[in-house]
């Protein structure tokens, strides 16, 4: 790309779109989700359907028997989770409430100590507001939300199975409907067409193994940094906190809410290991922001590192949590687009071969007509 004509254009132009994508992404949700999963079920399938194409199966045939594996296996594991999770409700809610209840007294301790020692919130009565505020919205707490957990659950679960039809397809025409599109370019920008259509798709795959990359850092740098401190299955917890970090900063406070719950109801006469699990959390939190999360998906889509956290902040505050897991993909897909795009327009050779492409088709058409 001729950088000194459109650089700064083009970045400008990739920016903006971003930004408007992001503004418009809570209005498609519904669509993004499951075309989400399908995609980083695509890149996880495809390298077998690759491989059956290549001992002489059918492609439409080899999509169909790994994809069709693969959603019974995934079918199975499912019924078996639903049923097991619908048997046994009544303890998952008892206990969800223990573990609120351990959360609850770290805090009171917590409070107490602080009041002993600062005579700022001793005058205050501060442990007195907080326990008023948690009396009136913690009471009944797994009771209460869990039905409403489940019912926004449900509501998801049509969105959801749009996913194993779009992986389907996109396994079965991903080729066809790349040459259906490229059909559709003019000859002069067949070449540039091709390009975008590879490096957005290498853009995707990029992105998605960064993501595995940044999921197996945090679970070994968490499980490291919780097992130092004493936490019980470090590892169980830290994976499944650096699966919630695929949300942005949300996920990473869900993951340490959890863990601190862990901590204070396992070891209530040992507040250091629940502040202990609250500092591990914390540098995990700056590594991940600053240093893995550029270095892994920000290189990974071949951006700067400063652009990368930028553009996490903007996108949490236009599109909230969907904002903060896409931003990064988007403006990565933006990125090849508009840098495609701005090299087509300031080619001024591949205009004038466009321009003389269509002189040339005029006259061929008009030929027998004089």
């Amino acid at each position: 790309m001729n950088q000194r004509e459109s650089g700064p254009v083009v970045w400008l132009g990739v920016l903006t779109a971003t930004c408007l994508l992001l503004f418009l992404l809570p209005k498609v949700l519904w669509l993004v989700v499951p075309f989400l999963l399908a995609m980083i079920l695509y890149y996880i399938l495809i390298p077998a359907v690759s491989r059956l194409t290549l001992f002489g199966i059918p492609r439409e045939t080899a999509a169909m028997l790994v994809g069709g594996l693969f959603f019974i296996i995934m079918g199975v594991v499912l019924g078996y989770a639903m049923t097991t999770f619908a048997t046994r409700m009544g303890s998952l809610q008892e206990l969800l409430t223990h573990y609120v209840d351990g959360g609850l007294q770290f805090v009171r301790n917590t409070m107490q100590t602080l009041e002993a020692n600062l005579s700022i919130l001793r005058k205050a009565h501060a442990r007195d507001t907080v326990n008023a505020w948690m009396a009136a919205n913690t009471d009944n707490f797994a009771q209460q939300y869990a039905a409403n957990i489940l019912m926004s659950v449900a509501s998801f679960l049509p969105v959801i199975f749009l996913t194993p039809f779009l992986t389907f397809f996109f396994l079965r025409d991903g080729r066809k409907f790349k040459h259906f599109l490229a059909r559709a370019v003019p000859n002069a920008f067949f070449e540039e067409t091709l390009y975008l259509m590879y490096e957005v798709d290498q853009t995707a795959r990029r992105y998605f193994q960064g993501l595995l990359k940044l999921t197996v850092i945090d679970t070994v740098i968490l499980a490291l940094g919780l097992w130092m401190i004493g936490m019980s299955s470090p590892l169980l917890l830290a994976l499944i906190s650096a699966i919630l970090a695929w949300v942005p900063f949300v996920g990473s406070v869900m993951g340490c809410i959890m863990v601190v719950l862990v901590a204070a109801t396992d070891a209530p006469d040992v507040p250091l290991l629940a502040y202990g699990a609250i500092a591990v959390f914390v540098m995990v939190r700056l590594l991940d922001d600053f240093i893995f999360m550029p270095l892994t998906l920000g290189r990974s889509l071949h951006m700067h590192p400063l652009i990368s956290v930028l553009m996490i902040f903007v996108g949490g505050e236009l599109a909230g949590v969907p904002g903060l897991m896409l931003v990064l993909p988007l403006l990565g897909v933006a990125m090849v687009i508009g840098e495609t795009v701005g090299h087509v327009v300031t080619n001024k050779r591949l205009r004038a071969r466009h321009r003389h492409a269509k002189i040339i088709r005029q006259k061929q058409a008009s030929a027998d007509l004089i």
